[in-house]
């Protein structure tokens, strides 16, 4: 099941986020960093367990970000990330967001799911506001990609 994030949520997020962050797949996120933003999130549940978590964060009127989109090892493959995905896609449609991007080292998932890659310069400076806490800031390799979302 997938369902707006609560704050009862927020640890399982952090938890599920951080334990991908410190394979370097993402940026570690603070409690404190989700509770303020927990209404960017979606989570999937099953048998009142978080298995899954995406956020989308709206960077600008008609822009916004993908991001923290995470599966817990034990239930890839079954198609939790694409619904994650589609939740947050859905909810850019309704909000009348064109466009939502994506920075990321598994570019394969996103071009799957109709994403397509684009230069970094292509993205406003204020989306590089969470990679100077990075530790791989400046030399990061991750892939940025976009999508138009249709109203």
């Amino acid at each position: 099941m997938i369902r707006e994030a609560k704050p009862k949520d927020v640890v399982a997020i952090q938890k599920l986020i951080n334990s991908f962050a410190k394979d370097g797949k993402m940026l570690p996120r603070s409690l404190n960093e989700i509770y303020e933003n927990v209404r960017d999130f979606f989570v999937a549940e099953a048998q009142e367990r978080i298995i899954g978590c995406v956020a989308l964060h709206i960077t600008w009127d008609d822009l916004a970000e993908i991001r923290s989109l995470a599966v817990d090892k034990e239930f890839m493959g079954q198609g939790i990330g694409k619904g994650l995905l589609q939740a947050g896609l859905s909810q850019a449609r309704q909000l009348g967001i064109r466009q939502v991007f994506t920075l990321t080292y598994e570019p394969d998932f996103f071009e799957a799911n109709s994403f397509k890659r684009i230069d970094k310069s292509e993205l406003p400076h204020k989306v590089w506001g969470d990679c100077v806490r990075c530790v791989k800031f400046p030399d990061c390799n991750e892939i940025p990609l976009m999508i138009s979302v249709d109203r």
